[in-house]
């Protein structure tokens, strides 16, 4: 049987935009592929799964990128309090600090530079960042579908795994709905999650259909017959 091949299923935007999300990292990411079709050692299946999605639902690994508009806030300095917007380079300019690079790290590692900076004029500063607009609001479908490509999450509502799918015409008839793949980047690595999505669509366990993030991967692979 022919072997899957990006080249023939993605455009070469699509490819692009891959290729900058993998590497978009930097030097020092690992990639950790975690495959949680089959259960670890003393471990169910079920409960694999559950600890995965908990994972990725509560992850704070969210990496700044270049246009998210964001708020900042200074416990118990009003004053200080900016809804600004990350420039192309990744930086901010903000009072007493001033240019700021805080794009490609995460909310917590922001939050801590920005307090940082802050220290020669604050005793102790507290800074809070919370993301009022993602600038990059592109997820990718990939793989046996009908129309492989990328598709934007809607401004008034969440995207979750199985409408994205939908979006892109569904299914292809080679497709391994049981071995659905969501890759994620996150600061120190990337984390791979294996979905069987016939356990939504057939046996309506909702819990599955993950809520997306920008820049995540779906890819569907091929069956085996």
């Amino acid at each position: 049987m022919k072997e899957f091949k990006f080249p023939y299923i993605i455009n070469y935007a699509a490819c692009i935009a891959v290729l900058f999300f993998i590497s978009s990292c930097g030097a020092k990411t690992a990639v950790s592929t975690q495959k949680y079709a089959e259960p670890e050692r003393g471990q169910s299946e079920d409960a694999q799964v559950r600890l995965a999605l908990n994972e990725i639902k509560t992850s704070a690994d969210y990496i700044l990128q270049p246009g998210d508009l964001i708020e900042i806030k200074m416990f118990r300095e009003s004053d200080m309090d900016r809804t600004i917007r990350i420039n192309a380079n990744g930086t901010i300019t903000y009072p007493m600090a001033g240019n700021i690079k805080i794009g490609w790290e995460t909310l917590s590692c922001a939050e801590n530079i920005l307090s940082e900076s802050l220290k020669k004029y604050y005793l102790n500063p507290s800074v809070s960042i919370l993301i009022k607009e993602y600038g990059n609001k592109t997820v990718y479908i990939l793989g046996h579908v009908e129309k492989p490509g990328a598709i934007q999450i809607p401004p008034e509502k969440p995207l979750t795994l199985l409408e994205a799918i939908t979006y892109v015409g569904g299914f292809s008839k080679t497709a391994a709905i049981s071995r659905v793949k969501v890759l994620r980047a996150q600061k120190e690595r990337s984390v791979t999650l294996e979905i069987d999505v016939s356990q939504i669509t057939k046996q309506g366990n909702k819990s599955l259909d993950i809520e997306l993030k920008p820049g995540d991967i779906i890819f569907v692979p091929q069956s085996i017959f």
